[in-house]
């Protein structure tokens, strides 16, 4: 079997090289000349634990292939998946811009049935979009070709892609035609096979599961935050209401760690799309709305703590900040809490100097020159003021508190991710900032 994926970022890469990796011969194109390049000579654009491995193994075997030329990535395929960019516009709606014109190129090129799958995160009736694009580009060259469109959602976490993809949750299909269908059971049958489930629905519900899926989960972020901050008033503690609360299976032990608020390529987006869609269908989605101001305020946190504790004036300040990713196991920058944090420090007059395992080539990219980037994570804390602990790397999570102790000017911590034992912290001499707790 031979598909093709349309756009080589995070979604359309990893989606590429796990259907390479069970068989598939696969082509991933893009319009970036200079990502293909790298891409064939083995190099990847983003960082995803074990993705780069995968790649360089199933271009070896020749399952998987990279181009700049669409019209030349058809021959014997029928299946086609969109994977390109959404980006949001200024009143948070999905620009479509990129998914229709991959449609239309299809159509234009196409000599058998296709199957045109969305796999980007697209908003309600995007579909039929999509098959008006095809359909026009058909009629235009006078060429009466069949073809279906669906709806295939992706589900992967930054981190944790690959595993998510091999072994999926729920595989959720939207497709309006036996054929279509017939198609995607075969597509996925590898993966099936071990009892992982094809979910089939209609087209618009299928859209709609995505974003309700992160937002939900926005959600669960967005009230734990809420909740953390109402715990500082009161005197209660977040990380015992949170044990509390996770016992209960209904609520479950995911998603409810207070922080610095939700960032990445998909929750912002997503929840501002929904939105938008709502309002758009003349329907107000009150919790979402709160959710996305309650996020945007989280992200101030920590600076508000910083202000507080050093009686407003940061000015000629040495800050130090452990994590600059929006999580962990990645080096997305998008809507991190980092970003926010820094760049209101150093309107403040104060100095920042940063370390993130993975994500500094992309800190650069974003910041420039304004912050100072460090070799490891005690360089960042030599005579800074102040310690923030923005995303809780694994190697953030014990560090050598001595050392610590004579580097920095101030010893004081700013904990975004309630990563330290406050006790065991303090016990060491340090000033303890956490999210929700006493």
């Amino acid at each position: 079997m031979k598909i093709t994926i349309v756009g080589t970022g995070y979604v359309g890469l990893v989606t590429g090289t796990c259907f390479a990796e069970v068989g598939i011969d696969v082509t991933c194109v893009d319009i970036d000349k200079k990502k293909i390049e790298n891409l064939n000579k083995g190099i990847i654009p983003i960082y995803e634990p074990g993705l780069e491995d995968m790649v360089e193994r199933n271009v070896q075997k020749g399952r998987l292939h990279f181009s700049t030329k669409l019209s030349e990535s058809l021959d014997g395929v029928n299946v086609v998946f969109g994977a390109v960019g959404t980006p949001p516009d200024e009143d948070g709606s999905a620009d479509l811009k990129y998914v229709l014109q991959v449609a239309k190129e299809v159509a234009e090129n196409m000599s058998d049935y296709v199957l045109m799958v969305t796999k980007s995160t697209v908003p309600v009736g995007t579909a039929e979009k999509v098959r008006k694009a095809m359909k026009d580009a058909l009629d235009e060259r006078g060429a009466d070709i069949e073809f279906d469109v669906a709806s295939n959602p992706e589900f992967l976490k930054e981190g944790a892609a690959v595993d998510d993809f091999l072994k999926p949750d729920r595989i959720v299909v939207g497709i309006d035609s036996d054929k279509a269908k017939h198609v995607m059971e075969k597509l996925y049958k590898p993966f099936t096979m071990n009892g992982h489930p094809v979910i089939f629905m209609d087209i618009t519900s299928a859209e709609m599961t995505k974003y309700t899926a992160n937002s939900m989960l926005a959600t669960k972020i967005s009230f734990m935050n809420d909740i953390a901050n109402m715990c500082e008033i009161v005197g209660a503690d977040v990380n015992m209401v949170r044990k509390g609360i996770g016992s209960d299976r209904r609520i479950g032990r995911y998603f409810i760690y207070p922080g610095t608020g939700y960032g990445g390529s998909c929750f912002p987006k997503d929840v501002k799309a929904l939105i938008k869609t709502s309002d758009d269908f003349g329907y107000s989605l009150e919790v979402l709305k709160a959710v996305e101001r309650v996020n945007e305020r989280q992200k101030f946190v920590l600076f508000s703590k910083a202000m507080k504790y050093f009686d407003e004036d940061l000015n000629g300040k040495t800050f130090a900040m452990w994590g600059l990713s929006f999580k962990p196991q990645t080096d997305d920058m998008r809507e991190a809490p980092s970003v926010v944090i820094i760049n209101k420090l150093l309107a403040q007059g104060a100095k920042v100097k940063a370390y993130d395992p993975v994500s500094m080539e992309e800190a650069k990219r974003i910041l420039g020159d304004k912050i100072e980037y460090c070799k490891d994570q005690y360089e960042a804390i030599i005579d800074a003021d102040a310690l923030f602990l923005v995303t809780e790397w694994p190697e953030f999570k014990f560090p050598n508190f001595n050392v610590m102790s004579k580097l920095l000017t101030n010893k004081v911590i700013f904990d975004g991710r309630n990563v330290y034992d406050v006790d065991e912290v303090r016990a060491e001499g340090f000033t303890y900032f956490g999210i929700g707790t006493k």
